[in-house]
């Protein structure tokens, strides 16, 4: 509706609305996020779950109003005719953007439980982020570099010991559980950093989701290999969307089934350790070949549905 803006006024607008929602949305769930510190039992702190994630709906509903408020953007779904609410679900997803957060939250939305998010330990300290994302149960995760771990041998593993202890809390009620596993943005600088095999992605890392497989392997019904791509906007998407200029969201879902492949002991069992790396590389390679298709002018969509 706003298209019309140029788009040095489109830009400002778009982020302050933006920012606006978050703190908004941000500030009720750090309210209930301090309630929920303060109750005195654990069915009292369950309680405040609810409307936590009410917030969490509302914010990721009015962050879709605002990117069509500013964008004749396309959703494209595709793969989620069989999903339900009352599943477990581990989710495994590609980074691109920031814009990503928003855009699973938007598929989430009436199709899968709450989505949980494992997060860098740094945006713990972001306003709004930091405090909503611990009411709403989200795991901070804090990786460590080989040389962290070099200088430090007492590091190794925390990060995995953060998997195991978060997913404890998600036993009891159907939850998605969301790993990007790349473990940050691609940007092609990583690209050539990590000397990705890939074209479009960086290298998986596998030692998060298999421990999580691991801890709760027979809770989950499936896993969601997902997909997220912006194929008419190869450079900075978040700067795109705040500019209007964001014209499609591609979002591939394909379901796997949960069985002996991935499930095993991934830090002591060298066989189960390579036959899983291998097992996520080619889901990667699929992926990247996937992400390829779309750049191509003339690729065709597949079957898709409107968000």
């Amino acid at each position: 509706m706003l298209h019309w803006l140029p788009a040095i006024l489109k830009a400002p607008l778009a982020f302050l609305l933006f920012s606006c929602n978050l703190a908004f949305w941000g500030s009720l769930v750090t309210l209930i996020g301090l309630a929920k510190l303060l109750s005195p039992n654990t069915t009292a702190r369950a309680f405040w779950s609810k409307p936590a994630h009410w917030c969490y709906r509302g914010w990721s509903s009015y962050n879709k109003v605002l990117m069509e408020l500013f964008n004749r953007v396309e959703w494209q779904v595709s793969g989620v005719a069989e999903l339900k609410k009352d599943s477990w679900y581990l989710l495994i997803s590609n980074h691109k953007s920031w814009l990503d957060i928003p855009v699973l939250s938007q598929f989430a939305l009436n199709r899968i439980p709450e989505p949980k998010f494992f997060l860098k330990e740094e945006l713990k300290w972001v306003p709004f982020i930091g405090s909503g994302s611990w009411a709403l149960d989200m795991p901070f995760m804090k990786r460590y570099s080989q040389a962290q771990i070099a200088k430090n041998p007492q590091l190794k593993g925390k990060d995995i010991e953060t998997t195991r202890k978060s997913c404890e809390k998600f036993r009891h009620t159907p939850t998605t559980i969301i790993n990007f596993v790349e473990g940050t943005r691609f940007t092609e600088q990583k690209h050539k950093q990590k000397r990705s095999p890939f074209r479009h992605l960086l290298p998986p890392k596998a030692g998060g989701i298999a421990f999580t497989l691991a801890s709760m392997g027979q809770q989950f019904h499936s896993v969601l290999d997902v997909t997220i791509l912006y194929p008419d906007n190869p450079g900075h998407v978040a700067l795109d969307m705040l500019c209007g200029r964001l014209k499609r969201v591609v979002v591939l879902v394909e379901i796997l089934p949960v069985d002996h492949q991935i499930i095993g002991d991934y830090f002591n069992d060298e066989a189960f350790r390579t036959s899983f790396q291998n097992w996520l590389n080619q889901r990667w390679l699929k992926k990247d070949q996937a992400i390829t298709l779309y750049h191509q002018p003339e690729a065709a969509s597949p079957e898709n549905a409107l968000c």
